[in-house]
């Protein structure tokens, strides 16, 4: 008898803001959710060719994520990726807001395949993380397949 094999997609990130001076302000990990479009991308790169992952975003919305998300809440920024790699079965992409870009009291984060609008692969919803105009922020998610 053969068993139901599943394979589960997980992820995690860390986020870390920096002051104008490079002094560490916040530093926190996080889990996320891999949502249903992520999943379907995910399959999609088995057989076919869409667009790998290429920006990150941040947003202002507390809704809380949903496997059915393809959104941030409310996105208050998007940058392109400054790095990624895979290793084993795990996906590492990393992002930084510079000084001036993604201001506010951010609670939430996602990876998408676009500058606008594309694929969204994963989503998080954090307690507020302050970003001041002078700080820089950097993010790196990681995504692990089984």
């Amino acid at each position: 008898m053969q068993g139901n094999e599943m394979v589960p997609v997980t992820g995690k990130l860390r986020i870390v803001v920096r002051d104008k001076h490079g002094r560490i302000r916040t530093n926190r990990s996080l889990k996320n959710l891999v949502v249903t479009v992520g999943k379907n991308f995910i399959a999609a790169r088995m057989t076919a060719t869409p667009t790998a992952m290429s920006h990150m975003s941040v947003g202002t919305s507390a809704t809380a994520a949903d496997v059915a998300d393809s959104t941030l809440g409310a996105e208050a920024a998007r940058v392109a990726l400054t790095s990624s790699s895979t290793t084993g079965n795990i996906a590492t992409y990393s992002a930084t807001f510079p000084a001036g870009t993604g201001t506010g009291a951010l609670t939430e984060a996602g990876i998408f395949n676009a500058a606008s609008a594309g694929v969204l692969l994963c989503r998080t919803v954090f307690s507020v993380v302050n970003k001041g105009a002078s700080d820089s922020m950097t993010v790196t998610w990681t995504v692990t397949v089984g």
